[in-house]
């Protein structure tokens, strides 16, 4: 979420970047729903306040009337007041009551104009995206994403090789056929080892993020709505989530709703960055993918992910910083899994509502022959701390919202394509990375059964 103060500043670039990321809001629309919100609140603070004036105003002619009573006692009333003093004190005060009746309605009518158009705003503001980084590349999809590093060869096979599916089911390791009669399509059942390498995977990347210093939460996979709209995946993101049946809960795409929300409403001491951590289920619908990337692990409903989530002070440097940093650590496990990777920059069409700047990393995917995406790094700066209310005190003693990074430090079971094609051998074993092996019992490959 933005300040309105600079939404209207910048109307023309946000529309801009709304358009890009094909976000359909009208900046203009906004500032109008705003510019009435104000007149009206204004004009319900004003009758408030007569309101209240107005009541205090009765309460004295009422204290004055029920003073002449008293102090009339059994003594002739009429010697105690001129005649028809009091009398003319309760007629006033009657008819400040009526017209106190009148504003009331009058007051009732307004602020139910200004909830609904508030409402309305509010609907729109939610939509505006966060401006992207200067360094952003223009584009419409993931074809214009800019690539900028290549890590490790590419594997040239001397005999046919097998993509995960075929390498899956001849090592025991995979079995989409029953998944699919257990849950529908893109689902799929892991065993034996295949289920192993699955957690294996899980525990070295928050190893390494623990090393790293980050600290380990265990979440929910379900959790209300406002921690989505808290972290910007509602209301744009809402059709890739599976709504419980009762209550406003859903079922998590990533343990980052969590790790941002965790903190929601709260005041943090941000002297050095918070840096949070946690592997859990993952759900998406994945609908808008109808017919796309339909084989095997690579588009699935359930899934696991580690997740490393950032909080940090309120300085694009800072935070700048600290994203090729959470990029760099989810390098280093694919470096610890020896397979090659490429790093690119994503265009501002290939990016949702809540990011400023992304990277993501693919790695070399051989019955692909290409890079498929498996990372994700983004710098949101406070568009999520606005929404969740995340604050904390500059040295100068002033609140400010703080910076929030994600990345997807593994995610599994799509990593386990590449880990299974580029591994592979040409008697069809697997080759298990020096790094997994002590999370798999020290073997040195996965074998046929």
């Amino acid at each position: 979420m933005l300040d309105m103060t600079y939404i209207r500043d910048h109307a023309e670039l946000l529309q801009h970047t709304a358009d890009r990321k094909g976000i359909a809001v009208s900046i203009r629309g906004l500032l109008e729903a705003d510019a009435q919100r104000r007149t009206l609140l204004q004009e319900v603070e004003r009758l408030r306040a007569e309101r209240n004036r107005r009541t205090e105003e009765i309460g004295a002619l009422v204290r004055a009337a029920r003073a002449t009573d008293e102090r009339a006692g059994a003594v002739d009333r009429a010697a105690a007041q001129p005649e028809g003093v009091n009398v003319v004190r309760v007629q006033l005060a009657e008819e400040a009551k009526q017209r106190m009746r009148e504003m009331n309605a009058e007051l009732a009518a307004l602020e139910a104009r200004l909830a609904e158009t508030a409402a309305a705003w509010r609907t729109l503001l939610e939509l505006v995206p966060n401006p992207v980084s200067a360094d952003t590349p223009d584009g419409r999809s993931d074809a214009d994403n800019v690539e900028l590093r290549r890590v490790g060869e590419v594997p040239a096979f001397a005999f046919e090789a097998l993509d995960h599916i075929q390498l899956g089911e001849r090592l025991g390791m995979l079995d989409l056929a029953r998944g699919v009669k257990l849950a529908g399509t893109r689902s799929y059942v892991l065993k034996g080892v295949g289920s192993r390498l699955h957690r294996a995977v899980q525990q070295l990347a928050m190893d390494v993020l623990e090393r790293r210093g980050f600290t380990p939460l265990e979440l929910p996979a379900m959790m209300r709505g406002v921690a989505f709209t808290n972290t910007g995946f509602f209301p744009t993101g809402r059709d890739q989530t599976f709504a419980l049946a009762e209550g406003d809960k859903y079922l998590i795409g990533t343990s980052e709703v969590g790790l941002v929300s965790y903190y929601a409403g709260e005041t943090v001491a941000l002297d050095e960055p918070i840096r949070l951590a946690a592997a859990t289920p993952c759900f998406r619908s994945e609908v808008g993918s109808a017919g796309r990337d339909v084989h095997g692990l690579y588009r699935v409903h359930q899934f696991a992910k580690v997740e490393q989530v950032v909080l940090c002070r309120g300085d694009a440097a800072v935070s700048d910083a600290l994203l090729g940093e959470i990029t760099a650590n989810a390098e280093e496990i694919l470096r610890l899994l020896e397979l090659p990777y490429r790093v690119v920059a994503v265009c501002v069409g290939d990016m949702s509502q809540k990011t400023h700047k992304q990277y993501d990393i693919e790695t070399w995917m051989p019955s692909r022959g290409a890079y498929g995406e498996t990372h994700s790094s983004s710098n949101v700066l406070d568009f999520q701390a606005r929404r969740a209310g995340i604050r904390y005190l500059d040295a100068d003693g002033t609140l400010r919202y703080a910076h929030t990074l994600n990345n997807t430090a593994v995610a599994a079971p799509r990593i386990l394509i590449p880990l299974l094609e580029n591994h592979q051998r040409e008697d069809g074993s697997v080759y298990v990375p020096l790094a997994l092996r002590p999370y798999l019992g020290g073997v040195e490959a996965v074998r046929p059964e």
